[in-house]
This record gives structure tokens, C-alpha cells and sequence, in this order.
């Protein structure tokens, strides 16, 4: 296969075309470093514009206050669910709130309670994490360490809306397959962080938005590695960083601010792209299944289902012969998955559209 396709995988997902170019042309030899950006030693001048660069575009797009730190960590989200914990929760003597709509928020409450008392201030899983919480819905601790969230659920398909009130507790929200999906305030947030494979770059960095006002609660004996207040102090760059996916997302940063022009543009493509999806599920008159409720849709990942397994099998495999990958649902709850991040062209979204209202012209 020599042509690209268009690929709705959940992650490591698809990458502006411009950007790959970018990355192509710096292979053999990056500026005037005499190296290519995957040599240059992460000490040198030239990885320190790599990395500014990468940070001011990131708190341009986001308009990060005064106060906040970004961040460059390893380890995926998934090292987040233990290192927010144990940096936070850990031998506080309070109770961290936990918001669970679905399976990555469950991973990240397990995590947690390995380091110290955790209340589910709502728990979606009865309801087959099928829709976020209302703000009555939840049950917050006064007082609370903090609360975790998830912005978006990769796996079931659903959004919030806004973020959760928390009031004086900090909030805390993975935020790794929305991330720059549209403007956020960060100021509401303790931190936001964010695996880069979904939405920002490819795999091998976690983007961490910090403020300085929650560093500072870091213990002062917190392992190295995983201390938030360490790798501040350092830039990053406490050891070696991740410095290709760093350069990958500085470039999609800059990609979100000169090329669609800012968060507000992604914004309103994104909501056209998963409107065509779930109108074409909508008006499918049952034959499509959407999983969310209609409130809590995601704008990055449309789930649905259909009337047995072998159908969503067949529809799978002829969309993939067509130029369509990565449909298959996640192995956890099955059915169809369309992820359309950020860097998922109309066209590609608009040729889906019409080959699931083909295929049940044909299947129906």
C-alpha cells in the first residue's frame, strides 16, 4: 500500500500531512545542526528552540495564564493515573474524588487507591458509560485533595460539555483525546494533561498544564522522576525527553495556530465533522446504534453498533478496502468506532458518511 488512507484509528492516529512533510525534510539534516532532528542532543541550542517553540505555541493556542507550567513527561496518560496520586493523595490523610464515565477514568481510579483514599463521586458504569454527569449528579468532598476527571472518554464515545464546578478543589482532568479540540479555560483546572497519540503528535509524550500553585504541594521527598515540582524546575529535561514526539508536537501546535487558525477554527470543523457521523447514524432509522446519549456525544471518537457482530465485521472490512481504516470498536465494548481528531480531514469524514448510508442500501 503506497497511498495513505484515511485512518480513524484511536491512537496513534492520524497526523497533518503537512506536518509528516515537515518531519520528511528534516530527517537528513535539521537547520543547521548537521544531524536530523532524531540525533541532535536534547543539551543542544537547537532542541532548546525545539522545546520553546513547542511550549509558546501550546500556551498561545490554549491562552495558558501567568502561573501555569507546561510540561513534557514520558510515560503516557497511564503514568499520569499513578504519578497524580502519588504527588497529591499520598499520605495527605484526605480523600481524592474520582469522576468515572468510562474505561480510562476506571484505569485511573485503580491507580489511585494504590496510593490512598478514593471517592467516586460519579460512577457511569451502571449505565454502560453511556453519558456524562450533570453537575447535581455528583458527589463531591468538601475538602478533597482534588478531583480527577476525564474531558473525553476514547472508548465509549462521550464529551463533557463544560468542565465539572469544583469550587476551591483543585481540578484534574486527562484530557489525552480532546486535547486542543476546542478553547479551554485553563484557569478552572489545577492541571490538564494529555497523551500526544491522540490529538497532539505521536506516541512517547504526555503534554502536562500545571499550576504553579499545585506544584508547590509536591512533597519535597517525591521519587525524582515522578515529582511534577522536579521536572519543573528542570524544563523538562530532568533526563533524557522524548525530543522527536516533542518536535512532532511543537510542529502540530504551530500547524493549530498558522495553518486552521487557532481552537475556535477546530472547534467549529470538528463539530461539523461528528455532526455529518451522527446524523448519518440518526437518520439510519435504527439500522445504525449510537452509543452516547446525545448530550454527552464526543466530537473525537463516534461509537455505534449495529444489528449483530458479523455485520459489523463485513462493514469493517469492505470500509477498509475502500480507503477507511481503523473502524473496529475497542475489544472492551465492540461495535464501530470512528475517531476523527483533529488532523482528520472533512473529506475523509464526508467519505464515510456516504459509505455507511451505501452499505445500508446494500445491507439494509
Amino acid at each position: 500500500m503506497s497511498e495513505r488512507l484515511f485512518n480513524f484509528s484511536a491512537g496513534p492516529a492520524t497526523l497533518p500531512l503537512s506536518v509528516i512533510e515537515q518531519v520528511k525534510s528534516d530527517l537528513p539534516v535539521f537547520g543547521d545542526t548537521g544531524a536530523s532532528v532524531l540525533e541532535i542532543s536534547h543539551r543542544s541550542a537547537a532542541f532548546a528552540n525545539v522545546l520553546e517553540e513547542a511550549e509558546d505555541a501550546i500556551r498561545t493556542l490554549l491562552a495558558v495564564p501567568d502561573g501555569y507550567k507546561v510540561l513534557f513527561l514520558q510515560g503516557g496518560a497511564s503514568t499520569q493515573f499513578a504519578m497524580v496520586a502519588m504527588n497529591f493523595l499520598a499520605n495527605t490523610g484526605k480523600t481524592a474524588d474520582y469522576i468515572k464515565v468510562g474505561t480510562w477514568a476506571a484505569k485511573a481510579i485503580k491507580e489511585a487507591k494504590r496510593a490512598g483514599h478514593v471517592h467516586v463521586a460519579f460512577d457511569g458504569e451502571p449505565g454502560a458509560y453511556t453519558h456524562m454527569p450533570r453537575q447535581d449528579e455528583l458527589q463531591l468532598t468538601p475538602g478533597a485533595a482534588y478531583v480527577h476527571t476525564t474531558s473525553n472518554e476514547t472508548i465509549q464515545g462521550i464529551q463533557f460539555a463544560s468542565e465539572p464546578d469544583t469550587g476551591d478543589v483543585p481540578l484534574i482532568c486527562d484530557s489525552s483525546s480532546d486535547f486542543m479540540c476546542r478553547p479551554t479555560d485553563v484557569s478552572k483546572y489545577g492541571m490538564i494533561y494529555a497523551g500526544a497519540q491522540k490529538n497532539m503528535g505521536p506516541a512517547g509524550v504526555t503534554i502536562v498544564v500545571m499550576s504553579d500553585e499545585l506544584i508547590a504541594r509536591v512533597p519535597a521527598d517525591q521519587y525524582s522522576m515522578m515529582s511534577y515540582a522536579v521536572q519543573a524546575a528542570k524544563g523538562s529535561t530532568f533526563n533524557t525527553p522524548p525530543a522527536f514526539s516533542i518536535y512532532v508536537v511543537g510542529l502540530v501546535a504551530k500547524w493549530l495556530r498558522d495553518s486552521v487558525g487557532g481552537l475556535e477554527a477546530i472547534r467549529a470543523l470538528n463539530e461539523r465533522k461528528s455532526q455529518l457521523l451522527y446524523d448519518t447514524i440518526d437518520g439510519s432509522g435504527g439500522f445504525y446504534k449510537g452509543h452516547a446519549a446525545r448530550d454527552s456525544r464526543s466530537l473525537m471518537n463516534v461509537t455505534w453498533t449495529m444489528a449483530n457482530a458479523e455485520l459489523e465485521a463485513q462493514l469493517i472490512k469492505e470500509a477498509s478496502d475502500e480507503g477507511l481504516m481503523s473502524l473496529k470498536g475497542h475489544r472492551s465494548v465492540g461495535g464501530l468506532r470512528a475517531s476523527i481528531y483533529n488532523a482528520m480531514p472533512l473529506e475523509g469524514v464526508q467519505a464515510l458518511a456516504e459509505y455507511m448510508k451505501e452499505f445500508q442500501r446494500t445491507h439494509g
